[in-house]
This record gives structure tokens, C-alpha cells and sequence, in this order.
């Protein structure tokens, strides 16, 4: 019988907390301000990066049931048709969601957004082309939240950026991997933290009665949220540049997908947005509470 923490584990519930700020980072950097309405679109992200999980179980059930037998579907919690299903329903809530929370603009972004998740699940996750079809899902989920607006593609294209490094670091999780990859991810993460704060010295959104103070404050918050993007990322990169091992490839790409909250905590703090910038912060603080109570050894 499928249990709800079966369903939860199938979906990587706690990872859902670092796609939350993809559509808030894009939503500000492209120079809007939240309607109450546009805060369903980071609903709409966790559903469908909900469904992203669970189709990547059900394309990967044979592979997993070698690999990582312990898995719901492989482990028979959660039988393969009941995944698809729950796959289905996840992308068709979060397409409603964008809808509903960005209008057409939005939809617009999340229907080939879905598209990207299938391709990347079932056809490029494999291939060399797997890195960078990985971050187009998360480039479109930041731009969903802008929806589409020309002003939110340099943060897309940061968190695409690191997503990018996250997904070929990753791919040495069972076996795993390479010093050059291990170049290649703290490269990556350098580049991506300057990117965040290229734009810190002038804050596309200032608070009416901020004026330069509210500048300052800003460009002082997305350096915070940068060192804590450095700071979550590039210790255990190091390790894996000393010592390749799968335990500790895997210890970086969890620390390099927890990341992605800091990430998007610096991208909204540089567009002026320090409200939802300090949001982000207290959604990092739950994530780590959450990660820690996480077995050390499992593959992300």
C-alpha cells in the first residue's frame, strides 16, 4: 500500500524548497512587484518540479532497481503506473497554478517549461546534452516567474548557469567522479556568484522612500546572499577535488542543489526586492534544518 511519505519521498518533498525562489527571482529582476495572485507561481514551481521527480523515478525504475533498489517504485511502495500518474497530476496542477498566478504571460513560459522536464526525464538526461537540458528547466521556471519578460533573463541564465554544474557534477553519484569535473563545478560556481551580483550596484526596484539608502541596503544583502551561496557550495566542491569518491560527489551536489536558495536570495536582493530577499533567507534556514535530519548517504 502507498503511504504519503511514500508519495513525498517519490517527489523529493524537502528538495521542493529550493525551487521556490526561481519564479521570485525572476518575477523581480524582470522589475515587477507580486500581486498577491503571482504568489501561486511558486506553488506552481514545486508541482511541477514535483512531477519532474516522479517522471525521473519512472523513467529510471529498471536502472534503480540495480542502483538504488531502496527507491519507492523499485522498492514496490509506489507502483510504476501510480508514478506516471502522480507525475501527470503534478505538471497539470502547476501549469493551472502558472495560469492562474501569471496569466497568459506566464502560461506561456510554463507550457514548453513542461516540455523541457519531459525531454530532459526521458530522452537528454543520459546523453552529453543532459547538463545543459537540466538547466533550461530551471532557466524557464525563473523566467515563468517573470513571465517572459526580457529584464528576467540574466538571472535565468545565472540559475541555469548553476544548475548546469550541479547536473554534470551529479553524474558521478554511483560510480564516482573526475577531477576535471570538480574544476569545472568550482569554475561554475565562481562564475555564477559574480553573475548574481552584477547588477548588486544598481537595484532595478527601490522602495519609494529608500532612495540611495535603500540602494545601499540592497547591493550589502545580495553580498550577503552570495557569500552564502559561496559558503554552502564550495566546501564540499573542494573535497571532491581532492578526493572524486561517489560519497563525496554526492555530499556536493546536495549542497549544490541547496544552493539554489541563496542563489535566488542574492538574485532578488540586487533587484531591490528586499522583503521577499529576506523570505528566501528564512527558506534557506528551513532547508538546512531539514537536510540535516537527511541521511548523508543517499543519492540525490
Amino acid at each position: 500500500m502507498t503511504t504519503a511519505g511514500d508519495v513525498l519521498e517519490l517527489v523529493r518533498a524537502p528538495a521542493a524548497l529550493t525551487v521556490l525562489g526561481d519564479t521570485i527571482a525572476g518575477g523581480h529582476s524582470g522589475g515587477a512587484r507580486f500581486a498577491p495572485r503571482q504568489w501561486l507561481l511558486p506553488l506552481a514551481s514545486v508541482f511541477l518540479y514535483s512531477g519532474g521527480m516522479a517522471l525521473n523515478d519512472y523513467a529510471d525504475r529498471d536502472l534503480d532497481s540495480v542502483e538504488r533498489p531502496e527507491r519507492p517504485i523499485p522498492s514496490g511502495r509506489v507502483p510504476a503506473r501510480r508514478a506516471l500518474g502522480i507525475a501527470s497530476a503534478c505538471m497539470a496542477v502547476g501549469v493551472g497554478l502558472a495560469a492562474a498566478g501569471g496569466g497568459r504571460r506566464s502560461l506561456a513560459v510554463a507550457a514548453p517549461l513542461v516540455g523541457a522536464i519531459v525531454l530532459y526525464n526521458t530522452v537528454a538526461k543520459s546523453t552529453a546534452a543532459g547538463p545543459v537540458s537540466m538547466a533550461a528547466c530551471r532557466g524557464l521556471d525563473v523566467l515563468m516567474g517573470g513571465g517572459g519578460a526580457r529584464r528576467a533573463l540574466p538571472a535565468a541564465a545565472t540559475v541555469a548557469l548553476h544548475t548546469a554544474g550541479v547536473t554534470a557534477t551529479s553524474r558521478g553519484e554511483v560510480h564516482g567522479g573526475s577531477v576535471g569535473t570538480a574544476r569545472a563545478g568550482i569554475a561554475i560556481t565562481g562564475a555564477a556568484a559574480v553573475a548574481a551580483l552584477a547588477g548588486a550596484g544598481a537595484p532595478r526596484r527601490r522602495a519609494r522612500a529608500g532612495g540611495r539608502a535603500h540602494g545601499v541596503v540592497s547591493v550589502l544583502a545580495a553580498v550577503a546572499g552570495a557569500a552564502a551561496y559561496l559558503a554552502t557550495t564550495l566546501p564540499a566542491q573542494l573535497k571532491t577535488l581532492d578526493d572524486p569518491s561517489a560519497a563525496n560527489v554526492r555530499t556536493a551536489t546536495r549542497a549544490g542543489i541547496g544552493a539554489m536558495v541563496p542563489l535566488q536570495a542574492t538574485l532578488t536582493a540586487r533587484a531591490g526586492a528586499l522583503g521577499p530577499a529576506a523570505l528566501l533567507g528564512g527558506v534557506d534556514a528551513a532547508r538546512r534544518a531539514l537536510s540535516a535530519r537527511r541521511s548523508r548517504g543517499d543519492v540525490t
